[in-house]
């Protein structure tokens, strides 16, 4: 639980960084003269916005990574044996939010053509992302009835809520595919997710054990 909770500690912190890179802590109707800080992109509402939004997902994650690692201490409890292609759905993960970085760097070199391609590769990366997903369900209810077996149902869980948040993320990255901007924060946004899975990837993968091990020998 002390992990869990130094975990929400450091997105909350990292959410007021953000927040305070926005100027949003900023008094300008206290200042006098002209103010140093030149008006820009980081300071659009959409940036405090996407921030903001961060910082809930996070803490929603780490709820329920610490409802994972609590509930693996009663005996009833299985092991979670995930399929080679959970941990190798790892790839196109990462290579969308490699894309995407081109495009936001590409976005800002004015490369028009570069970055429309980049949110492609982008989006076909997270589509396959999202099918290798769908066949790591099917894997897992097949195996059995998945009341049966609490960590299946954990990961179904947390999976379904991480592709959702990702299918949402599609509907922005197809506006921004429309538009001059927006590239920058959807990289932002796709690099946030894929830390997030990770870490509930090895949390559903074993880690949790440990933490939980870990946890009951600090309290005994």
């Amino acid at each position: 639980m002390t992990v869990v909770l130094g975990f929400i500690a450091a997105m909350i912190a990292a959410g007021l960084w953000w927040l305070s890179r926005q100027g949003i802590f900023e008094k300008p109707w206290l200042e006098t003269g002209e103010s140093p800080r030149a008006p820009g992109p980081a300071a659009a509402p959409s940036g405090v916005g996407l921030g903001t939004f961060l910082v809930v997902v996070g803490g929603l994650f780490a709820l329920m990574g610490s409802a994972l690692v609590m509930r693996m201490g009663p005996g009833d409890w299985m092991a979670l044996r995930l399929p080679g292609l959970a941990w190798g759905a790892l790839a196109p993960l990462a290579l969308a939010s490699a894309a995407l970085e081109i495009a936001a760097r590409a976005e800002r070199r004015g490369e028009a053509r570069l970055r429309g391609a980049a949110l492609g590769l982008g989006a076909l990366a997270t589509a396959a992302f999202l099918a290798a997903q769908l066949s790591v369900w099917r894997d897992l209810a097949a195996t059995g009835p998945l009341a049966e077996r609490l960590g299946a149902s954990f990961f179904l869980l947390i999976g379904g809520l991480h592709a959702l948040h990702l299918a949402g993320g599609l509907v922005a990255l197809a506006r921004a595919a429309l538009r001059p901007a927006g590239a920058r924060l959807c990289a932002l946004y796709w690099h946030a997710l894929g830390a997030l899975w990770l870490v509930m990837l090895a949390l559903l993968g074993g880690a949790a054990a440990g933490i939980a091990a870990f946890c009951r020998a600090v309290l005994t």
